[in-house]
Order: C-alpha cells, then structure tokens, then sequence
C-alpha cells in the first residue's frame, strides 16, 4: 500500500509537500524524506508527536530512543501504517530544536497499488525560508500565584515580616 502524504511547514507563505511513501516504512525514514524534501539534510534532532483532529500536540515520539532500558518509543520502532489507520490522521513534525521548524503532517490518501522508486514528491508548492519564524509559546491562562499571595498577607513594606519566626 502507498500513502500520500500532506506535510504544511508552518510559516506565513504556504510551503506545502506531498509525499508518496510505501505504508510499510518507519518514521525515521519518513523524517529524512520529509527533512530532503523542504531542502533540510535531515542532521538535526526532531520528534513526530501524535495530534488530535484540532492539532493538539500530545505524545512524542523522538527521533532516539533515550530510556534507559530502550524500549520507549521512537522513529525506528514506529511504522507509518501503525501511527496513520485512517485518511485525516494528523502528526506534528518538528525538526530541529535550535530553530523549531515545526510541520502539520496528515495522511490524506490511502491506495493499494506497489509503486517503484518510493518515496517521491507528489506536489511541492512554494519555498522554504531561510530563517525558521519565531515561535510564541502561550500557556493557558492561571491565576497569578504571588497576587494570592500578597492579598493574603497584606504587607505594604518588607519591614513589617517578622523574619524571627520562620
């Protein structure tokens, strides 16, 4: 079986790769196609972690092992058939974690022919940028912990603590 995949760089112009893979092959070989195909020479550290249809990043599976007993996931041990069942299936592919290039990866068609000469590009539209764009982590919203803090002491100057008794 083949799966053609749609990989989005995400960036402010569109860089879109779709790849044609045998189902049969690991993640890691699926990091460098996708690493080579956006002009990468696949070096660097990255990891796939498994999304949600909403794209929300839950377990990685990096490029290593690094558990001390090696029987963690990783790229290896992951074939793509195991970690895409179905079209729509979404990974997010980051790749290295000095610049945080960071890929929307989903399996879009599934087909049951063999073809030769896999993996190959199917689409490649637009370019990769030289620069990885900033990334702005947000957490969500908590309540401020020294806020509480200071309501409930309600000391207007570090002379009133009475450090004696702590």
């Amino acid at each position: 079986m083949t799966y053609r995949i749609r990989i989005i760089l995400d960036v402010k112009d569109d860089v879109i790769r779709d790849l044609i893979v045998d189902s049969s092959i690991n993640l890691e070989e699926l990091h460098y196609t996708i690493a080579k195909s956006f002009g990468f020479k696949g070096q660097e550290m990255a990891s796939f972690y498994k999304t949600d249809d909403n794209w929300e990043q839950g377990v990685e599976i990096p490029l290593f092992d690094m558990s001390e007993n090696g029987d963690s996931l990783a790229m290896n041990n992951c074939i793509v058939s195991e970690i895409f069942e179905k079209v729509s299936d979404k990974l997010i592919y980051v790749y290295d974690f000095m610049s945080m290039w960071t890929f929307f990866v989903e399996l879009s068609e599934i087909t049951n022919t063999n073809e030769d000469g896999l993996p190959k590009i199917a689409l490649s539209f637009g370019n990769t940028p030289e620069e990885a764009p900033e990334k702005e982590f947000k957490s969500e919203s908590l309540t401020n912990d020294f806020d509480a803090f200071d309501d409930e002491n309600d000391l207007e100057n570090i002379d009133d603590i009475d450090f004696d008794n702590y």
